[in-house]
């Protein structure tokens, strides 16, 4: 069986954040969040990562991110443009969002060789959430069902103070298997618990343990084959509809193969803290959490040796 591959979805430009979040420092000694992603993912066992990244951001995240990275794991890349569309779909005028995450890891087909695990480039996952990735990656197969993996965190444990957020919320049945998804996008931390609305004004509330995805998959290369299928549906939706800012959404994929009856999703529950930058307002909150975890003996300092 082929080493498992972890891919990093860094292509997003950050609007809310105001700029390229991603290459923000963070750590104790000017590290960056997937920094922290591949040093948990490499003393896993991940041996290869793929860097999913935009043109425009090449170089930089090369210089600032990408050649350190390449001293400590086999590093690969890939593109996600808005102009990456099959045939004979174009990109409408002055769209300039990703097609989402759907699209992103359709943009790394021809890398993915063996099971892989997804994560965003911007958030911190917890030092337990990889060694679970990748012992379940090892083991992951196809039979008359594609069978994946996620690994599902509390909703209490994911807000941020400073605005809303995204999360796919998830309602999983007693055995451990997903039974559905449901990407919200607006999801908001009050003193009463995190609270989520669909039109803007009416709000309803999420118990604290709910558990949501916070994209962190574990797949076998048959997802490619799903995401290829479903995306001109998409297309032709989202260029009628909303063409500037309509998402092919990973986890909408997902919960269309499983009410297909096509996938087995497996839930592995972490207790972890997430941390993450969706504002720019969350980077001391950030800053101070892995100085903590430096100075608890967690993390080294500086991570990866002078």
């Amino acid at each position: 069986m082929k080493e498992p591959i972890l891919l990093i979805m860094a292509a997003g430009m950050g609007s809310r954040f105001g700029g390229l979040k991603q290459m923000t420092p963070v750590g104790p000694g000017g590290e960056v969040i997937l920094d922290y992603s591949v040093f948990d993912a490499r003393r896993a066992g991940f041996k290869r990562v793929i860097f999913l990244i935009k043109h425009e951001i090449e170089e930089d995240f090369k210089r600032l991110v990408g050649r350190r990275m390449e001293r400590h794991m086999e590093v690969r890349y890939a593109f996600q443009q808005t102009d990456k569309l099959p045939a004979p779909y174009a990109p409408p005028e002055g769209r300039a969002k990703p097609w989402g995450t759907g699209h992103a890891v359709l943009c790394c087909k021809e890398l993915i060789d063996a099971p892989f695990a997804v994560i965003n480039a911007d958030d911190y996952y917890g030092v337990s959430a990889f060694q679970t990735a990748y012992d379940s990656l090892t083991t992951m197969a196809d039979d008359d069902k594609k069978r994946y993996m996620m690994v599902g965190y509390e909703i209490q444990n994911t807000l941020t103070d400073n605005g809303h957020v995204a999360r796919g919320v998830c309602t999983v049945d007693g055995d451990g298997t997903l039974r559905d998804i449901h990407e919200r996008t607006h999801i908001i931390k009050t003193c009463d618990g995190a609270l989520f609305t669909e039109d803007g004004e009416h709000y309803r509330r999420l118990p604290a343990q709910t558990l949501v995805s916070m994209n962190m998959w574990g797949f076998t290369p048959s997802i490619l084959h799903a995401l290829e299928g479903g995306f001109p549906a998409f297309l032709d939706k989202a260029l009628a509809e909303n063409p500037l800012s309509a998402e092919y959404f990973l986890p909408t994929v997902v919960d269309g193969m499983l009410k297909a009856g096509e996938a087995v999703v497996r839930v592995l529950p972490s207790r972890d803290k997430w941390y993450g930058v969706t504002y720019k307002e969350d980077t001391p909150v950030v800053m101070a959490a892995l100085r903590a975890m430096a100075q608890e003996g967690v993390y080294p300092c500086p991570l990866w040796g002078k």
